[in-house]
């Protein structure tokens, strides 16, 4: 009995921290079948020995817990789990259980959505507020990212007294996809599924976050309403779908449960053709009156459970570990399978992400391993089977040099990236041109993506210093490209060789640089040749520059091929000095613009350039502080405060000639 009571205990705790990762963190360590054997373990041991069970087990309660960061929701209702069935005869004990206590068995059958449960209430027809599901007592508030996700109404059709209703969040597959690419390309952890990137969105203090994330929702219980009849789990669906609510259609009334079965392993094979994940089916009785005579555990309802497909997962081996560059800049793993049939496709490569990953799942070239698609998409080593190694197996460690161009490789503190710093790495290199000659940076007009593609497949630039070599013949070898437009395109070079100072260092890329830190480098070291033997430590005394930022600026200046080619484009005419005034300032340091109604030809954030780069500020509201305020057509409340507090006020072209006035003075000082 000793030996139970200590496995029930490991069980227990083992759970717990596997929910608090997946709960909590949004970062699981183990796939969801093995979390699902623990479960199912921990549960047959309590129930062979009832005696074991405690208030306080996993198998008691709703999974989840409370992020401090938000505000808390108590729910009207308790939002229980479902219990979960993985086979036939778990189908067929569940339906003797329903019909011994009620004699009906019609069940609606749904799609099982991988995603976030959540609970929003609507009064009077309109958006009330959003909680998670949490504990399934107490939830957090996430009413801000709730309403920053457009397929979930603000406004009922019927302005119903109160309306609560149960949803799951999710993430479509392709999204999913563009969002692990693009943090993939930062250098930072990707999403072990689509239900974690899900709850990663959604759980941000940050809406704008949450409504870059492409989120969207299925509802498919009314929790509690006032001024409806709901008989049905089939009229809950329709009454959710006539008030605007977006509820899957996917779902079905069957019979029996040999009818449930059946559409539970069509589906089983239909689920990689969805665009969103789902990780099983949903059986509900239909009848809510049947339902209430069943009743519920503390944890499940006694009238629904969850069948969970078997995961898709295989067995294959690794005959290699390659290490790539990517377009910007990153060195990453990437493993090369032994072919294997998997969730429809054949896969022979899988994207280790990162070492740090390699290192903690210790997966070693030639080892046995399994794999899964992530989101039906992504190919993923899910663990390698140690017990099974020859001794000929090999582990890949980092490598000190860039495989494309042998420079040093860089890992920056806090990132799980090794990294490539040759602004002219090979692998990297159209994505640096691409940047360097956008608005923000050089702004070279005309010199897009399509030119620079055939620039590098050419051989015509091999170095982003080789735009300023190319001529009018060269530039006419290119498709599309005729005299004129070959014209057009030198002159914008040549005009770019006379950006601001804070322009080019924005060009080069360096990561955290943008135009704002730019001009703040900028105003501090006057010349771009400063920057080679500045030190971390130097830079994080400027008030806005953080530790990331110094150590960015450092470890690219610290390539000597990077030096080189700054050397390089000062040889070629580039502005490397920033143009001061006598008093070591911009001419607009320190003066402040606020712009209201929209300006005849200048777009906003146009305006707002040509005024900070003469170091004026421009700010979202009107105040006694303010120095002049720009005023379009149809101006707003801001343009009646500053004709009350008497400040200056400039159209369009009067804001143009105070710039050009200024910019004369300046150059000439």
């Amino acid at each position: 009995m000793a030996d139970l009571i200590e496995r029930t205990r490991r069980l227990r705790d083992e759970i717990r921290k596997h929910e608090y990762q997946y709960y909590v963190l949004d970062n699981p360590l183990i796939t969801d079948a093995e979390f699902d054997a623990l479960m199912a373990e921990l549960a047959a041991l309590e129930t062979a020995h009832p005696e074991l069970v405690s208030f306080d087990s996993p198998t008691q309660r709703v999974a989840g817990e409370i992020l401090d960061k938000f505000k808390t929701i108590a729910h009207r209702y308790p939002l229980l789990s479902l219990d979960n069935a993985f086979s036939y005869s778990d189908l067929v004990q569940f339906d003797q259980r329903v019909r011994t206590m009620v004699n009906q068995n019609d069940y609606v059958i749904e799609l099982k959505i991988d995603g976030v449960s959540i609970l929003v209430v609507y009064e009077n027809g309109a958006f009330l507020y959003a909680a998670t599901r949490g504990d399934g007592l107490v939830g957090e508030d996430v009413s801000a990212n709730i309403r920053a996700i457009k397929s979930i109404p603000l406004k009922l059709k019927t302005a119903l007294p109160r309306l609560e209703v149960r949803g799951e969040v999710y993430m479509p597959k392709r999204e999913f996809a563009r969002l692990n690419a693009a943090k993939e390309d930062q250098g930072e952890r990707v999403f072990a599924n689509p239900r974690n990137a899900a709850a990663g969105s959604l759980r941000q203090l940050n809406p704008q976050i949450t409504a870059s994330r492409s989120l969207a929702a299925f509802f498919y219980d009314v929790v509690y309403v006032e001024g409806a009849d709901l008989q049905t789990q089939q009229d809950m669906l329709a009454f959710m779908q006539e008030q605007g609510l977006p509820v899957n259609p996917e779902f079905q009334l069957c019979r029996n449960i040999d009818q449930v079965y059946k559409l539970c392993q069509q589906f089983a094979e239909k689920r990689h053709q969805l665009p969103y994940d789902i990780d099983g089916m949903v059986v509900k009785l239909n009848s809510l009156a049947g339902r209430e005579e069943l009743g519920q555990t503390a944890k499940s309802p006694r009238w629904a459970i969850a069948y969970k497909f078997p995961p898709e997962e295989k067995q294959t081996r690794v005959v290699d570990i390659v290490v790539n560059v990517g377009r910007t800049g990153i060195i990453a793993p990437t493993a090369l399978l032994e072919p294997v049939s998997l969730a429809g496709t054949t896969v022979s490569r899988a994207s280790l992400h990162n070492f740090d990953l390699v290192a903690e799942r210790d997966i070693r070239k030639g080892d046995l391993v399994l794999i899964h698609k992530a989101g039906d998409i992504i190919p993923e080593i899910i663990k390698p089977f140690p017990e099974k190694r020859s001794g000929q197996e090999v582990i890949v460690r980092p490598p000190e040099h860039c495989p494309a161009c042998d420079s040093m490789v860089v890992r920056p503190a806090g990132e799980v990236a090794y990294r490539c710093e040759n602004i002219n790495c090979p692998a990297r290199l159209k994505e640096s041109l691409i940047f360097f000659a956008s608005r923000d940076a050089m702004d070279i007009e005309g010199m897009g993506p399509a030119v620079i593609e055939q620039l590098v497949g050419s051989g015509l630039v091999k170095r982003v210093e080789d735009i300023y070599s190319l001529n009018q013949e060269q530039l006419q070898s290119l498709q599309r490209m005729g005299p004129k437009s070959a014209a057009k395109l030198l002159q914008a070079i040549d005009k770019s060789k006379q950006q601001p100072l804070f322009r080019l260092l924005t060009a080069l890329g360096i990561r955290h640089v943008g135009p704002k830190i730019a001009k703040i480098l900028t105003r501090h070291y006057g010349h771009m040749e400063q920057f080679y033997d500045v030190t971390a430590d130097e830079l994080v005394k400027i008030p806005e520059i953080g530790a990331k930022i110094a150590e960015s600026v450092t470890a690219f200046f610290a390539e000597p091929r990077n030096r080189a080619t700054v050397e390089k484009l000062k040889m070629a005419g580039l502005n490397l000095t920033a143009a001061k005034t006598a008093a070591g300032q911009l001419p607009l340091t320190g003066q402040s613009f606020v712009l209201t109604g929209s300006l005849p030809s200048l777009a906003r954030s146009e305006a707002t350039r040509m005024i900070e780069e003469l170091g004026g500020r421009v700010s979202s509201s009107v105040s006694k502080k303010t120095d002049y305020v720009v005023v379009g057509d149809d101006p707003g409340s801001k343009y009646d405060k500053a004709v009350q507090l008497g400040l200056p006020l400039l159209d369009e072209a009067a804001l143009i000639a105070l710039l050009e006035e200024r910019h004369d003075l300046y150059t000439k000082n």
